[in-house]
């Protein structure tokens, strides 16, 4: 069967991440990394390719993605994958002399970064590296010409500079050909590129921020705020990469699950590096909670499995026997084992990493065409439809105790979700706390448009929120003569547990209910989950938007000394605020809790 790219790209995430091909068979064609996952694999897909390229593409039978925190951590899960799989697409290194590294000549009074691919005898100055891949090369030298403006032109070209080139203009040279920098502070900026290519960025960053507070007091202000900018893009180089932390082992079992569908995915460190997550998609036939799926899927994968059992395993729940079963392990390995769902730091991030695996590949296999397919038609089957609905629409209301109501509309066909087409309604002029006056509002905005003959008219729409909510839209629909759109209220039952719901069909004399297994409930279930989540998103950004209103001063326990050691360390207010809650417990003085304060505080 013909690999459906244009299906596949509507579920892939944004974010970093490396990418598997795989052939009809299961093997290994191609491992790539990614800045922006989606944006990448469509290249595959569209615009010329050479004759190698579409000859990997026309064997792709299926294609996995594991998202990471970074491009950085992609690039070198990307080396791992690599060396331990040797993929037949893939560029492979076959001995230390093809690794790159970056050369500093001795003998120039002003040196520049070099890409070399080996060393030589004659070369006379320092090697820094091997690097894993040309491209990290390239990479690190862009970045180390940007913050210190070290020159890469050739040395016949610097020899006959007369004027500055658009390096210079660009600020990415300090122009040395023109002597427009002395021989000294050259070589301290180059010195500084240098120890930050050994990991010594730190004391690069405390040595900036002295001379930029030393240039403030003097009152040279623009050489103040060009060493802050330096400091500021240290300090996102500095960002942590939890690809590669202090060390550790560990198994990270990450459970994501939706109505009629489930995911376990399983992210293996080792030595604090990430070698890969494996998604796994075992029946629940029982209907178990996530405590008990995760208990049994572990057990098994151990105890059934020749999986030998790590130091440390991590899990995105608790367990039902987790004692038990950390007991057994333990004597299993021979060493003690350590079964935990509670984890800080960067064994924290791990787990949600594990756990965003988890959501990508489970949105993936719920996209499937022919799982779609099967859905809509029991959806025509249990409501008694003669045709198969194409374009179903939800309406879901959220808000805090009346504040910042925001309405969502999603839009589900054939390929599922249709994100270009989902629609906010900010709610305006109701009661606090009123649901029907808001869907009576946003129905009305949304279907006056279509009695006016604009917009995409849907077969189904289903209203969240039973009786109440399916009357208030019948109103509408009445008062603005809208006719052949079914009308579907969505009930949650006593206990609120998924698969009890109750769904009233065009009148509220009519209801139905499914059986938890049904595929029509669990395609309802899934719009009305989508349309609960854009409405809680959307009602968060418009909240956050009117309490952002925090500075420094204004948080509780921010005083002077520590608002001055967050200037310090970031660079300046714009530094602070676009840093992340672990960079902002990095400071001196900044717990991990008021960290999190001023985190919150900032951002909402």
């Amino acid at each position: 069967m013909t690999f459906d790219a244009k299906h596949f790209l509507k579920t892939i995430s944004h974010s970093p991440g490396v990418y598997r091909m795989f052939d009809a068979k299961g093997d290994t064609l191609y491992i790539g990394k990614a800045k922006r996952l989606n944006a990448r694999l469509a290249s595959y897909f569209r615009g010329a390719l050479n004759t190698k390229t579409q000859a990997l593409v026309a064997r792709i039978a299926d294609i996995q993605v594991t998202v990471t925190h970074s491009e950085t951590e992609a690039l070198l899960l990307e080396q791992t994958l690599i060396k331990e799989l040797r993929p037949p697409y893939n560029i492979l290194l076959r001995d230390d002399k093809s690794y790159p590294f970056v050369f500093v000549s001795d003998r120039h009074p002003y040196p520049a970064l070099e890409y070399k691919r080996a060393r030589s005898r004659r070369d006379d100055g320092r090697y820094l590296g091997p690097y894993p891949s040309s491209g990290a090369v390239r990479e690190t030298l862009s970045l180390m010409q940007k913050i210190f403006r070290i020159r890469n032109c050739e040395d016949s070209v610097f020899a006959h500079r007369t004027r500055p080139c658009l390096q210079y203009q660009i600020q990415r040279c300090s122009a040395p050909c023109v002597d427009y920098i002395s021989e000294d502070d050259y070589r301290q900026d180059l010195e500084h590129a240098v120890m930050c290519l050994q990991g010594k960025s730190e004391q690069v960053t405390e040595q900036l921020t002295r001379q930029m507070e030393a240039a403030s007091q003097s009152l040279a202000f623009e050489e103040a705020a060009r060493l802050r900018d330096q400091v500021q893009q240290l300090r996102r180089l500095q960002r942590q990469q939890y690809v590669d932390t202090d060390g550790g082992d560990a198994d990270i079992f990450a459970l994501a699950q939706r109505p009629g569908a489930l995911c376990v995915s399983v992210l293996t460190v080792r030595e604090g590096r990430m070698l890969g997550a494996r998604h796994h998609t075992p029946d629940n036939g029982l209907d178990l909670g996530p405590e008990a799926l995760l208990t049994d899927f572990i057990s098994q994968y151990y105890l059934g499995q020749v999986h030998e059992p790590v130091a440390e395993i991590i899990t995105s729940h608790p367990l039902a026997d987790g004692e038990l079963l950390q007991g057994v392990l333990t004597e299993q390995a021979g060493r003690q084992v350590r079964l935990t769902h509670r984890v800080r730091g960067h064994r924290a991030q791990w787990q949600q990493l594990a756990q965003t695996n988890a959501e990508q590949h489970l949105a993936t296999q719920l996209a499937n065409q022919t799982q779609l397919a099967k859905r809509f038609e029991a959806l025509r089957e249990a409501l008694g439809l003669a045709e198969v609905p194409k374009r179903l629409e939800c309406f879901d209301i959220s808000h805090s105790h009346g504040e910042a109501t925001v309405a969502s509309c999603v839009v589900f066909d054939h390929d599922g979700p249709v994100k270009s087409d989902y629609r906010r309604f900010n709610i305006e002029g109701v009661a606090a706390g009123d649901d029907y006056a808001a869907m009576q509002q946003a129905l009305t905005r949304r279907f006056k448009r279509l009695a006016e003959g604009e917009g995409k008219r849907p077969d189904l729409l289903f209203v969240d929120g039973g009786k109440g909510q399916l009357n208030m839209a019948r109103d509408v629909f009445t008062a603005l003569g809208v006719t052949g759109v079914g009308l579907v209220g969505v009930a949650k039952g006593t206990t609120r547990k998924p698969g009890l719901e109750t769904l009233f069909v065009e009148t509220i004399d009519h209801s139905l209910s499914l059986e938890g297994s049904s595929p029509a409930l669990h395609l309802v279930q899934h719009i009305r989950d989508e349309s609960h989540r854009f409405a809680i998103a959307g009602h968060r950004a418009r909240r956050d938007k009117v309490r952002r209103t925090s500075t420094l001063q204004e948080i509780p326990g921010v005083g002077p000394k520590r608002r001055r050691e967050l200037l310090r360390f970031f660079g300046g207010l714009q530094g602070v605020t676009q840093a992340s809650r672990e960079e902002l417990a990095r400071v001196p003085g900044i717990s991990d809790n008021m960290a999190r304060a001023i985190h919150q505080a900032l951002h909402g």
